[in-house]
């Protein structure tokens, strides 16, 4: 069990940890969720100005799906189901938002914003679902919760003030 600080000899140890550990991003000494979703957001930018909103959406419905197992299989190395140095998580689902929210940089930062506040707060069910459900789906359900909350406040935004 590795459950204190995993190094990075292990995160490269196994693609499932390679993935769980967002390629390296979840490594950061503080806040790796947050860098994780940095990661995400230019990588974001770029698919998002090359493929269109549904197949990059169905592809991070896959990597959600992926996920689970990394997730699954890195955390039972670890020995914590939900490690905060597995990011992979908080990276597919703000990827999902920017699949979704206008390409436009004041959308995308209101988009992660609001998508680290929810993921860190856990507003109800989201704890909820967060302590009912464990292992690799557990960890990437919860995330998938904060994107859907997220989502949800930006489309009001949308409606109500632009």
């Amino acid at each position: 069990m590795i459950a204190a600080r995993p190094s990075a000899a292990f995160a490269f140890s196994h693609p499932a940890y390679v993935l769980a550990f967002g390629f390296g991003a979840g490594l950061a000494p503080r806040a790796p969720g947050t860098v994780g979703t940095l990661v995400a957001w230019p990588i974001g930018w770029v698919i998002g100005g090359l493929v269109p909103t549904a197949p990059f959406a169905a592809a991070m419905v896959i990597a959600f799906l992926v996920g689970i197992w990394a997730c699954d299989l890195t955390g039972r190395a670890l020995g914590v189901a939900d490690h905060r140095a597995m990011v992979w998580d908080e990276m597919v689902a703000f990827l999902f938002v920017l699949a979704i929210v206008p390409r436009e940089f004041a959308w995308q930062a209101a988009a992660f914003v609001l998508f680290r506040v929810f993921d860190i707060a856990k507003p109800p069910p989201i704890r909820w679902f967060e302590r009912r459900y464990h292992g690799g789906f557990g960890v990437m359900f919860d995330d998938a919760l904060a994107a859907g909350y997220t989502l949800v406040v930006l489309a009001a935004a949308k409606r109500f003030i632009a």
